[in-house]
C-alpha cells in the first residue's frame, strides 16, 4: 500500500469511527452528512470522495467491523465440533469461557459500537454477531442431544435473545460490572440442555 492509498484508507476508517459514535447516540436516519463529517474532522468532497451516501458508508462500517469480530475467535485453540463430539453429555453445555470470554472483551473494547448495535439493530444486524455461535455451538449440541430439527431454531432463537438482553443491560452500564460476573450471569441464565433432557424424559416416562 502506497502513501496516498494508506491517506485514503486512514480517513476511510475515521468517517467509519465518527459514524459508529453518532450511531450510538440516535438512529441512522437521523445522522446528516454535515454531523458526520463534523465528527470525523473532514468536509464534505472528503466524504463524497469516498461514498455517494450514508447508505454506503453504513455498509462499509458494517463490513470492517465484522472483520474486526472474526478476529475475535481466530486465535482461539478450540475445535468446537471435535470437542463437542468428545465431551459426555453431561458437561455439555451451550456456554464455554473458552469463546465466552474473548467475545465479552471485544464487547468491552467496543462498547461504543455495541450502543450504535443497541440503538440501530436491524439497519447494523446485530443479530449476525451469533452467527458463529449459531453454527458452531448451538446446532452441534442440539444435534448430539437429538433435538427435532423443527424445534432448534426456537432454542436458538430464545438463546441468543437471552445472551444478547443480559449484554444490552451491561451495556447499558456502561460495562461496570466485571466479564467475570457477565459470563457467570450468562452461564446461570442460559437453560442447561441436560436438565432439558432429563426433564423431557422425566415427562415421557411418566
Amino acid at each position: 500500500m502506497n502513501k496516498s492509498e494508506s491517506k485514503y484508507f486512514n480517513t476511510a476508517r475515521i468517517i467509519d469511527q465518527a459514524l459508529i459514535e453518532l450511531l450510538a447516540m440516535k438512529e441512522i436516519e437521523y445522522i446528516t452528512v454535515k454531523e458526520i463529517c463534523e465528527k470525523a474532522g473532514v468536509n464534505r468532497s472528503t466524504f463524497y470522495l469516498h461514498y455517494e451516501t450514508i447508505g454506503d458508508l453504513l455498509s462499509e462500517t458494517i463490513e470492517f467491523v465484522e472483520t474486526q469480530y472474526s478476529t475475535v475467535f481466530k486465535d482461539i485453540s478450540f475445535n468446537p465440533s471435535d470437542d463437542i463430539e468428545m465431551v459426555p453429555l453431561k458437561d455439555l453445555v451451550f456456554i464455554n469461557r473458552t469463546y465466552l470470554m474473548p467475545y465479552l472483551q471485544f464487547v468491552y473494547d467496543n462498547r461504543t459500537l455495541y450502543k450504535a448495535y443497541i440503538n440501530n439493530q436491524v439497519s447494523m444486524r446485530a443479530d449476525s454477531r451469533f452467527n458463529w455461535l449459531k453454527k458452531n455451538i448451538f446446532e452441534p449440541i442440539m444435534e448430539r442431544f437429538n433435538v427435532p430439527r423443527e424445534d432448534r431454531k426456537y432454542w436458538v432463537t430464545f438463546t441468543v435473545s437471552g445472551i444478547w438482553a443480559i449484554i444490552q443491560e451491561w451495556i447499558n452500564d456502561d460495562c461496570v460490572d466485571s466479564m467475570e460476573h457477565i459470563a457467570k450471569m450468562i452461564e446461570d441464565c442460559i437453560p442447561k440442555m441436560m436438565d432439558v433432557k432429563n426433564e423431557h424424559d422425566n415427562k415421557n416416562d411418566s
